[in-house]
């Protein structure tokens, strides 16, 4: 018995868990050391560890099976599930304290962006109506106006020869020359 224990106490622990533990353990120097009571007791184990694996891999599917059957029965499909996951993250999100901390910041910075908007707005409104009150730009919209009165069509009691040759809404009139005939004057 003092060699079993002997044995627990090893410092040949296998430092990996799963399959692939299995496939890096080899024959070393240390299992050469074992003695055939404890190398048939290892496999004595191991053949009970691969037959649990075995068993729960069986009972793990047994249980998926009956898991997809239950939900097929309810009506649950896998469309339906993923939108039950999203809501119910989306539930945790909202209701976390940081999403409602971060929530109120950006209310508040929204407010503040808002009030900054809105004075800058006013400011400017004040300062385009200062400019426009200033001698300079009286002089500048007065000089506007008298050009604007200059160019713009004033009716003409003159010579018939003063009226242009535009007629309203119209493109101008084209002089043709003595002897053509215009498309219109075509004879039919």
């Amino acid at each position: 018995m003092e060699e079993a224990d002997q044995g627990t106490q090893r410092q040949d622990s296998v430092p990996e868990v799963g399959e692939d533990a299995v496939n890096t353990v080899g024959p070393s120097a240390s299992s050469t050391a074992l003695t055939e009571e404890e190398q048939a007791e290892l496999h004595s184990e191991l053949a009970k560890v691969e037959d649990e694996i075995q068993t729960l891999t069986q009972v793990l599917a047994a249980k998926e099976k009956q898991m997809a059957e239950i939900k097929r029965t309810l009506g649950i499909n896998p469309l339906n599930e993923l939108k039950q996951n999203l809501s119910k993250s989306w539930h945790e999100v909202t209701t976390s304290t940081a999403y409602k901390k971060t929530s109120e910041t950006l209310s508040q910075v929204g407010q503040k962006a808002t009030t900054a908007f809105s004075s800058m707005g006013s400011a400017i409104t004040r300062k385009l109506e200062d400019v426009r009150n200033t001698p300079t730009f009286k002089s500048f919209e007065e000089k506007v106006d008298t050009l604007k009165t200059k160019m713009s069509p004033t009716p003409s009691t003159g010579d018939i020869d003063e009226v242009s040759d535009f007629t309203p809404n119209e493109e101008p009139v084209v002089k043709q020359p003595e002897g053509t005939i215009t498309p219109d004057q075509e004879p039919h």
